[in-house]
């Protein structure tokens, strides 16, 4: 044999012989069914090391054209049957396998699953809006009220400028923050700009900080992108902002994501003397922060809550935000707001992606948020949510009396509950399922197995007791 590898091209001499061997193997020159050389024999012609034989081995395996059998050795085995040519279907395991993108949680998934399934369970697990607190009246009048006039081609890659207009009046009235509309992009919800944002702004090797526990915690975008995530806990006032600078002295974070109102999964808000501090923080050291606001309209006592970005004087703040809580889910409407620079290297990477949001149900949102019913439904949403929380806690207090220990969130949609009993997380959502409940595991969202989160959204009222229920009937005989 006169080929051999190269040490010094940069190309790992193992995936060099199993090229060099799958040439050979498609060629011809080992036909299906014969045998390739001794992993010793081909170590010693090749002046390599026998476990590179048994890896450039391995290589051919996971790709199809050979297999193993016991006392002949490493076998060729392709498809022939066409003629002489040989057929090679794609290893799709293997390709699943493969890829920057990370999969999701297995209890996610499973989630996902259950909820998609059709079954009847009552869902405590997934952050939507019951069908009692959609404003289905409200969007059927805007609907019936359009005239399809409009440009039906492809939309303004930073989303339809009425809804950003929209949008700037929003915020202004609802939330106390000051912007324009070329300072805003249109994204498929929150989760799609936490997506450009990852993608845009940070490189593998990076580290940022995440609340713990967080909803930030369960999206394997962090992992998928390469960076170094680093915990900041939730304490009752929210994250202390020292433990920031603590990170940055000891790893350079560069970002710091945080859902400062509301908090998903713990409800608790972040101290305004903390919110304060973190934007005094986020200038002295560069740190930027991303803010992600879903609740803040939700406020039960209608007392305004001012979100860092309303507070922010430097433009250090890229704040995201949708109408996923407080509208619809299904409109996948969200937005980020930001420096223009920004704003317009995320739009260029959302334009790669999907060519701009779809319009019409831009057009749908913008109609809905300058209606004059938006504020009437937004009080009914508080009222709503309020008193789907009250239920909630009687239910909780009624079943487990002082066995179960929780926070009473003044706004929002989610219960975080901590069992006072030691329990397999596994078995208890397992058998929760078998009962017809489903819920959001303690592990999703960063914290040990003793947690859980109950969003009460999603129940209606009617079935919220009945659900909590199913819940202690799991939990009873385990104890």
């Amino acid at each position: 044999m006169s080929w051999l590898p190269n040490k010094t091209n940069g190309i790992p001499v193992y995936k060099q012989i199993s090229n060099y061997m799958e040439s050979r193997i498609m060629n011809g020159e080992y036909p299906s069914g014969s045998t390739l050389p001794s992993e010793r024999h081909l170590a010693a012609e090749l002046h390599v090391n026998r476990s590179t034989i048994v890896s450039s081995y391995d290589e051919l395996y996971a790709i199809g054209l050979v297999k193993r059998v016991k006392g002949i050795g490493t076998v060729v085995s392709i498809d022939n049957k066409a003629g002489g040519t040989f057929k090679r279907i794609p290893n799709w395991e293997e390709y699943v396998k493969s890829g920057v993108f990370q999969s999701n949680n297995p209890l996610n998934q499973q989630i996902y699953k259950i909820i998609q399934s059709g079954d009847q369970h009552i869902n405590f697990a997934i952050g939507e809006l019951s069908p009692d607190l959609l404003p289905i009246r409200l969007m059927q009048e805007v609907h019936n009220s359009m005239e399809i006039s409009e440009f039906l081609g492809y939309e303004h890659m930073q989303g339809n400028m009425k809804l950003r207009e929209a949008i700037t009046s929003h915020l202004k009235t609802y939330r106390n923050v000051e912007t324009n509309a070329s300072s805003i992009l249109i994204t498929s919800g929150a989760q799609q700009a936490l997506h450009l944002i990852i993608q845009c702004l940070l490189k593998p090797g990076d580290s940022v900080a995440i609340e713990d526990p967080s909803y930030a915690y369960s999206l394997p975008i962090f992992q998928s992108a390469g960076l170094k995530t680093f915990l900041l806990p939730i304490e009752e006032e929210g994250i202390d902002p020292e433990q920031i600078v603590s990170l940055y002295k000891k790893h350079r974070i560069k970002m710091v994501f945080l859902n400062p109102i509301f908090q998903n999964p713990t409800g608790n808000t972040m101290s305004y003397e903390r919110r304060k501090k973190v934007l005094e923080i986020s200038t002295q050291y560069g740190i930027a922060v991303v803010e992600d606001d879903p609740y803040s309209v939700t406020g039960y006592d209608n007392e305004p809550i001012r979100s860092l970005k309303s507070m922010d004087q430097d433009g250090s703040v890229l704040y995201i935000s949708s109408l996923s809580k407080i509208i619809s889910s299904g409109l996948r409407i969200g937005w980020i707001v930001g420096p223009q620079a920004v704003i317009q290297r995320l739009t260029d990477a959302k334009q790669q992606i999907d060519f701009g949001h779809p319009n019409y149900p831009q057009w749908i949102a913008a109609q809905l948020l300058s209606s004059e019913g938006f504020e009437t439904h937004i009080q009914h949403l508080r009222i709503g949510l309020k008193r789907k929380r009250d239920i909630t806690l009687h239910a909780l207090q009624s079943a487990f009396k002082d066995n179960i220990e929780y926070g009473i969130p003044s706004g929002g949609i989610h219960l975080w509950c901590k069992l006072k009993e030691e329990l397999n997380e596994q078995h208890l959502f397992k058998e929760c399922v078998k009962n017809g409940i489903v819920f959001a595991p303690g592990s999703t969202l960063g914290s040990n197995d003793r947690y859980m989160r109950f969003t009460y959204s999603r129940v209606d009222d009617h079935m919220i007791e009945e659900g909590i229920r199913r819940f202690a009937e799991v939990i009873k005989p385990i104890e």
